[in-house]
């Protein structure tokens, strides 16, 4: 059943990311013209240029995601103690940093910089990166050995952090990581990904039974400034893609009963 999650998860997105919407709906009018559905193919340009127009110039996946990073408190005030420190792979791309033989990062560098600044400030704490690889095709890469090569150039961490390798999504980053650990109920653990997948990390923990500290990173919303008209057409884009993937995944993952709905927010 995992593995037809999580292929069914990575085909329907195909068809329902916000760049489709676009795409198909450019190629329907092109397909109503060509067969001489005039009236169609009209509704379809307008409709392709008002979805432009309106992802252009407005916020709208900040709208969406800023319920998201909201949930949990930024920068949040952890325990003197700290027995573990586990951060979500997403950060590395492992297929270019192969191709590349260098590590290539993306947008959720965050979550790195942020796993090495807590593990100094915790020595004595155990360190965990989960994350296999979540492509499709590509399985043969894998962000651990590529987040083990960059710790080991960068830092002294290389022989505290332990390697979570096979995990291809969240429920598998839990998963994967809780049998690997083994933790106890008394130990306080502190979990690390971007603010917008946080609830989705947090749903799976509750549902495992294992209570971590959230510490969301790598904020889109522009907090305090959501109402505003302005033309970036790439960037809102892609923020709304997030957006909308992360609450497509927040409702499969409930209704696959893969998270818990009832998880506890911090704020």
């Amino acid at each position: 059943m995992d593995n037809l999650f999580f292929w069914a998860s990575k085909l329907i997105w195909l068809f329902i990311s916000p760049g489709s919407w676009v795409l198909l709906s450019v190629i329907a009018a092109w397909l109503a013209f060509a067969v001489g559905w005039h009236r169609l193919g009209r509704r379809l340009v307008s409709s392709a240029a008002l979805l432009v127009l309106v992802i252009g110039f407005l916020p709208v996946g900040e709208w969406l995601i800023a319920p998201l990073e909201n949930r949990y408190t930024a920068n949040p005030t952890l325990p003197e103690r700290v027995d573990g420190i586990i951060v979500l792979s997403g950060a590395i791309d492992p297929y270019r940093s192969s191709l590349w033989q260098q590590t290539e990062l993306g947008s959720a560098a965050e979550r790195l910089l942020s796993f090495m600044d807590l593990a100094k400030r915790y020595p004595e704490a155990r360190l965990v990166f989960s994350g296999g690889n979540g492509s499709m095709l590509d399985q043969a890469y894998s962000a651990a050995f590529e987040a083990r090569n960059l710790f080991s150039r960068l830092t002294d961490l290389d022989q505290r952090v332990e390697y979570e390798r096979q995990s291809r999504n969240t429920f598998e980053n839990v998963t994967h990581s809780q049998a690997m650990i083994d933790p106890r109920r008394t130990e306080n653990w502190v979990v690390i990904t971007s603010a917008f997948h946080m609830p989705r990390t947090m749903g799976i923990f509750c549902g495992q039974n294992w209570a971590v500290i959230p510490y969301p990173v790598d904020h889109y919303a522009e907090k305090g400034n959501l109402l505003r008209i302005d033309f970036d057409f790439t960037n809102n884009l892609q923020i709304l893609s997030i957006a909308v993937r992360e609450w497509v995944g927040l409702l499969a993952y409930r209704v696959t009963g893969k998270t818990l709905g009832s998880c506890p927010a911090s704020n």
